[in-house]
């Protein structure tokens, strides 16, 4: 029953709290309602690694470690944004953020506050299906439904940069996912010859992973080349990216933590389950070639926004265009080393960019730009525990040690230079480099320098606890991983080695 509570809990909490009329009563619900969704996942992790793959409704919902993973980080950053957004709204309401000159204030933001609460339930549900649903037409379909919720939350400020960044996000997302949906739809005919008419069946992850070295191999070939541009546009995989950086910059920090923390984390969970299909089909040469030149092309695309940026809040969609060519090049890397390490990744990834955005959004508001050229530098005056926080977290998601970004990217790279990649692995440091000092310059004269004279910018509890709290987790990740973790990670890795 954990399974089906995961998705009944958002799905009623994003309806109730449409009708509720006052914003505490929404935040309340909202902040209830994904700390229950945590606990069962929770719950689900600890049944999984004690009894192994657990179903419900004849297997139409299914979990293994993987599913629990991304089930696990999903309602972690849920919480965490969920935390962060009461501050953040009532900050912007205080400010009438909400409203052009002839609005009323009330009507308007009340409405606005609605729309919010009531679709990142359903956002959050939409991702959380991806992770249980073990029909892969039901997983495309709950993709798409994490567009369906999210553009809309891209336009919540209604400015006209908005409306074109959502735009942008809904067109190149929906011609990414149609191709998806065409690989799906192919997965399912080189399937149909050993699973006859059972269209669910075929279709069935459980029955297709045991099924797989019998799919049509040049039906497979065509459709996992048709997923990777599908489901890599929804990751932001070059040279599918460009919808990134406007939708980052353009939607509320707590819509743009979870984009890039759980919807990136969802996209390729949908690649890594066709990748293991594909190469229990073919062998794992032909997506790993694949995968490795996406992913170099990733991170290089990545370097010279970084280094030019103007925008913090478009340097952290940079960030994460090279973080997901890092998971990408890892799972075509491969080997033990490999998966392990694109799993330790995804997972410390998930734990450090939402503290990014939420230190990005807490400058923002005090500065009311995002632009670093309008910035003067010094704000560890004003912002003392935000320009800490976003100077250490610089210093975490660029790998520096001791944090866990680190330990991921090492290893990593002996994975690659167990594997034989020596070129790829020296161009893959090159990157690293570049990205950690483009994003450290930026972020040390934006943050560092002599008092600008601005006033305290730190008044708001919900923000700087949410900040401060994600600092300590990724302090403490660092240095040590929670047993249960690292097994749920070993256990999601072991799914895909078992395709190698």
């Amino acid at each position: 029953m954990v399974l089906l509570w995961l998705l009944l809990i958002p799905l009623v909490a994003g309806p109730l709290a449409f009708f509720l009329r006052k914003r505490p009563a929404m935040e309340a619900t909202n902040v209830a309602a994904f700390a229950v969704v945590l606990a069962l996942a929770a719950a689900l992790v600890a049944q999984v690694l004690r009894s192994g793959p657990v179903s419900y409704w004849d297997g139409f919902l299914y979990a293994d470690a993987l599913s629990s993973l991304i089930v696990l980080l999903t309602a972690f950053v849920a919480l965490a944004c969920s935390i962060y957004a009461v501050g953040y709204f009532r900050h912007d309401e205080q400010n009438t953020v909400f409203v052009e000159a002839e609005d009323v204030l009330g009507e308007v933001a009340a409405y606005k506050l609605r729309k919010y609460y009531s679709l990142t339930p359903l956002f959050v549900f939409s991702m959380l299906l991806v992770a249980l649903a073990n029909n892969l037409g039901v997983l495309w379909v709950a993709i798409e439904g994490t567009t369906l919720a999210s553009v809309f939350l891209v336009t919540f400020y209604g400015r006209e940069t908005s409306l074109e960044a959502a735009w942008k996000y809904a067109i190149i997302g929906g011609v990414g996912l149609s191709m998806a949906l065409f690989g799906t739809i192919l997965t399912y005919y080189a399937a149909h010859q050993i699973m006859g008419t059972d269209t669910l069946a075929g279709l069935n992850w459980s029955v297709l992973v045991v099924n797989a070295a019998q799919l049509d191999k040049p039906t497979m070939r065509l459709a996992f080349i048709l997923i990777l541009l599908g489901f890599g546009t929804k990751a932001g995989i070059a040279p599918m990216h460009t919808w990134k950086p406007d939708a980052y910059s353009e939607a509320p920090v707590p819509v743009a933590a979870m984009l890039a923390a759980g919807v990136l984390n969802c996209a390729l969970y949908g690649l890594v389950r066709f990748y293991i299909l594909t190469s229990k089909s073919l062998g794992p040469q032909f997506a790993s070639q694949l995968l490795i030149v996406f992913g170099l092309l990733s991170m290089g695309v990545a370097v010279p926004f970084v280094l030019v940026q103007r925008s913090f809040r478009r340097l952290l969609a940079y960030s994460s265009i090279d973080h997901c060519g890092i998971m990408v090049l890892a799972l075509g890397f491969g080997g033990p080393l490999g998966v392990l390490g694109m799993f330790l990744h995804m997972t410390f990834h998930a734990v450090t960019k939402p503290l990014l955005f939420f230190c990005a959004g807490n400058i923002q508001q005090h500065l009311n730009t995002d632009l670093f050229r309008k910035a003067k530098g010094g704000l560890i005056h004003s912002m003392p525990w935000s320009g800490a926080a976003f100077l250490m977290g610089t210093l975490a998601v660029t790998g520096s040690p001791p944090f866990s970004l680190f330990q991921s990217e090492f290893t990593i790279l002996r994975g690659a230079f167990g594997g034989g990649y020596v070129f790829t692995s020296i161009l893959f440091v090159v990157f690293l480099v570049a990205i950690f000092t483009g994003f450290l310059v930026h972020i040390a004269n934006l943050v560092l320098g002599p008092d600008p004279g601005l006033p305290n910018g730190e008044t708001c509890r919900w923000k700087k606890y949410s900040v401060l709290s994600l600092a300590l987790v990724i302090i403490v990740m660092g240095f040590w991983i929670p047993a249960p973790l690292y097994r749920l990670i070993q256990g999601a890795a072991g799914i895909v080695m078992s395709a190698q």
